[in-house]
């Protein structure tokens, strides 16, 4: 099967500049000069100008030609012809509601098809899965489904953090991800902690980083291995 993707848990990692976790990755994988196609969609407190703006200029002294997918003539055709696409972080039921109302799901797979890269980070990470039914974020608007891209064949959790404040009486995110298990058993969720991104390439996947993820599947909590062969979850069981 076809497809480069990369994964990444989040925009920044600790105090870290925005999109520092995302740049050397992207570097590594994509020479530049490229033209990166950006989908700001799931940015709701900013105007879709403002966020590809705000993307650009980190990845323009780089080498990097950006431009919003919003601000073309014809964004199936942009999509399909760019050196590599760029989906951002934000509100995830926000960003697969407008994909479905533009119709850009099946672009977007076949792009992936054709050998076109796309790089997430948080809500471009989660859409990437079979559905968003796992993400963290609040579901301010209703998408036409939960179904996602299905470029992987299992659930993702970003942002995954196993830290619980003291005091504090709501869910934790393994509750949360536990309840999702009791529902759809067989369906594993990779919960990849900040910092950290899936890279996978055709039938071969690792997670880059220095912490290890986790595996919710069947109620039990495995361990994710960082930088090694992690390829038997692209399997589909």
């Amino acid at each position: 099967m076809t497809r480069k993707l990369l994964l990444c848990s989040s925009s920044k990692a600790g105090d870290s500049a925005y999109l520092e976790p995302v740049l050397p990755h992207l570097q590594q994988r994509i020479a530049a000069p490229a033209r990166l196609l950006f989908i700001p969609f799931a940015g709701v407190g900013m105007s879709y100008d403002a966020y590809t703006a705000k993307v650009a200029e980190i990845l323009e002294p780089a080498g990097y030609q950006v431009e919003g997918v919003h601000q073309t003539n014809d964004a199936a055709s942009a999509i399909a012809t760019a050196d590599a696409i760029l989906v951002g972080g934000g509100n995830t039921f926000h960003l697969l509601a407008e994909l479905q109302r533009q119709q850009l799901i099946k672009p977007l797979q076949d792009a992936v098809a054709a050998g076109v890269c796309y790089i997430g980070w948080s809500a471009g990470s989660n859409i990437a899965g079979l559905t968003i039914r796992t993400t963290n974020d609040m579901p301010i608007i209703e998408p036409e489904s939960f179904n996602a891209l299905a470029l992987v064949p299992f659930q993702l959790n970003p942002h995954y953090t196993d830290y619980q404040p003291p005091g504090f009486h709501g869910e934790t995110r393994d509750q949360r991800l536990a309840e999702f298990m009791a529902i759809a058993p067989n369906t594993p969720i990779l919960a990849i902690r900040e910092g950290t991104a899936l890279w996978v390439e055709d039938d071969q996947m690792q997670l880059l980083g220095a912490s290890e993820g986790v595996v919710f599947q069947a109620g039990d909590k495995t361990p994710l291995p960082c930088n090694s062969d992690i390829s038997v979850w692209l399997s589909g069981k």
